[in-house]
């Protein structure tokens, strides 16, 4: 099981420069609005694109999705950690708890 991190948490380590996001949701959510910094990389994407867009298998990363129900964040990381990579976290809230709590969103 993949390892949670909370919002306050994953915000200083986002402040900190000190972790790579991933939005599990892709596509037009992403476009729509993702946590800062996030890149974007779905359950189908990750064997093909993880090394470009993850090449440290030792760096932090975080996946995000909509909220605690959406299983794509927990897919992700789960693939991620089977592909090698070892600092692999799981949001533990998601988009909907950053916003709500009026954190900064970027879009595009």
């Amino acid at each position: 099981m993949t390892a949670l991190i909370t919002r306050d948490e994953l915000k200083a380590a986002i402040d900190a420069k000190t972790v790579t996001v991933v939005d599990a949701l892709g596509g037009e959510y992403y476009a729509k609005q993702h946590l800062p910094g996030a890149v974007p990389l779905v359950l189908a994407e990750v064997d093909a694109r993880a090394a470009t867009v993850l090449p440290d298998r030792g760096a932090a990363v975080v996946t995000y999705c909509s909220n605690p129900a959406c299983p794509n964040s927990g897919q992700v990381a789960d693939r991620l950690t089977a592909l090698g990579y070892t600092d692999v976290r799981k949001y533990r809230e998601g988009i909907e708890d950053w916003a709500g709590a009026g954190l900064p969103l970027e879009q595009g």
